[in-house]
């Protein structure tokens, strides 16, 4: 059994609304063994509303649809859905009831439009919607079900948990689980992790393997269909070793483990405490290790201008001007660390090329070190910028040889 989700609103193309109710009835589809195989968005039009919903019911056992089931006049799911289905649309009377009801315990008087939430497509089923006054309703053929949902998203998610989700298993009989493993990889490309266990990567496989790509991190998920959660990670686990043997040290931690967490329960069992200095990135090293280290983050520069870093290298006793970028580093990196004390200082300085407004992989050259008390580590990463990609992938470049270094991998 497979399922499509149909998201209907103008508002969602405009970008005035961020589609997350897709994302979260994926979610609750995986946990519950449902695989959702399409997800669409489609503005308020007859015609692309019925097109959409002609060739999603073609092609998908369970249709959801969210939105449009409101009392405006741009509100057409149900008309569409009927129309799709091949039945008229008519007035559920006990949904009307039900309506009059709720709007004359809160004093307001029912209007004609918004009668129009009691009608449904004719032989639907409804459900009930108690924190909304649109019903939720399935109506079922030879082909499939298309089940239409309102588009508020906590109402949505009462109806999927406690209507939906029991009519799914229940009518095509879902019995297995869905489990995920997620891989967290730091210092490799996608393209590098891909090179590495690609192979693994079989079409519609099971368990099936995945990549997800963020700056400065790539995640590998790894997740198997069984009838069982035990099954399913007997299904996991062969894969997962296979790619950790060819991953190897660059995995730092599974499915919610932050590198800023893994690095901090490293500081905390060492009993080190942290200095940082930073340029270019102007601040987003000091927020990592302030959000990794806590108490035991003891100092931070931030330092733009050459009167300011020459100030703080005599107190640290380096003598400017420095040499080139990793010698600059690694001088800065000792610097912080005697003036503030810590046990551990870590400086990335960056060097932009030109003039430039990227926002990701800005030319230019960023330098990290890393210092303790055996010595000074350095890394060398092949762009710099300001743009928030930019600073994230230099503050978990930092964080990452922090966690080399105290593991004795560097």
């Amino acid at each position: 059994m497979n399922a499509e989700i149909v998201a209907i609103g103008t508002e969602l193309l405009l970008g005035q609304i961020v589609d997350t109710n897709s994302a979260w009835i994926g979610q609750r589809f995986a946990d519950n063994g449902i695989d959702l195989h399409y997800v669409n968005t489609v503005g308020d039009s007859r015609i692309r509303m019925l097109d959409t919903l002609k060739r999603a019911h073609g092609r998908s056992q369970v249709v959801i649809t969210t939105g449009g089931i409101g009392p405006t006049q741009d509100d057409l799911t149900r008309e569409i859905v009927s129309a799709v289905m091949g039945v008229n649309v008519v007035v559920d009377p006990e949904s009307l009831i039900e309506l009059e009801e709720r709007f004359r315990k809160r004093g307001f008087i029912l209007t004609k439009n918004n009668e129009k939430q009691a009608e449904i497509p004719e032989g639907a089923r409804i459900f009930r919607n108690p924190n909304g006054t649109a019903p939720a309703f399935v109506v079922e053929d030879e082909a499939g079900v298309i089940i239409s949902l309102p588009g508020v998203p906590f109402e949505m998610k009462w109806l999927i948990d406690n209507e939906v989700l029991p009519f799914i298993k229940e009518k095509f009989n879902v019995t297995d689980v869905i489990q995920y493993r997620v891989l967290k990889t730091v210092d490799l490309g996608e393209s590098n992790v891909d090179h590495l266990i690609g192979h693994l990567m079989v079409d519609d496989g099971n368990p099936g393997v995945g990549t997800m790509a963020h700056p400065g991190q790539v995640d590998v998920r790894i997740a198997a269909r069984a009838s069982s959660a035990t099954k399913a990670e007997e299904l996991i686990d062969p894969v997962e070793e296979e790619a950790r043997k060819l991953l190897g040290d660059n995995i730092f931690g599974t499915d919610d483990d932050t590198l800023e967490a893994v690095v901090g329960r490293l500081i905390s069992d060492k009993g080190l405490t942290v200095a940082t200095y930073e340029d270019l990135v102007g601040g987003a090293i000091a927020d990592v290790f302030q959000r990794a280290a806590g108490d035991a983050y003891v100092e931070g520069k931030i330092i733009n201008s050459n009167d300011a870093l020459e100030r703080l290298a005599r107190a640290g006793g380096e003598s400017p001007p420095f040499a080139g970028g990793p010698e600059r580093a690694a001088a800065l990196s000792r610097t912080v660390r005697i003036v503030s004390g810590a046990t551990l200082g870590v400086a990335v300085h960056a060097v932009e090329e030109g003039d430039q407004r990227t926002e990701n992989l800005g030319r230019g050259e960023t330098y990290i070190a890393v210092t303790d008390a055996n010595g000074t580590h350095t890394r060398h990463v092949r762009s710099a910028g300001r743009g928030v990609p930019d600073k994230r992938r230099a503050a978990l470049s930092s964080l990452s040889l922090v966690r080399r270094v105290l593991l004795g991998l560097d």
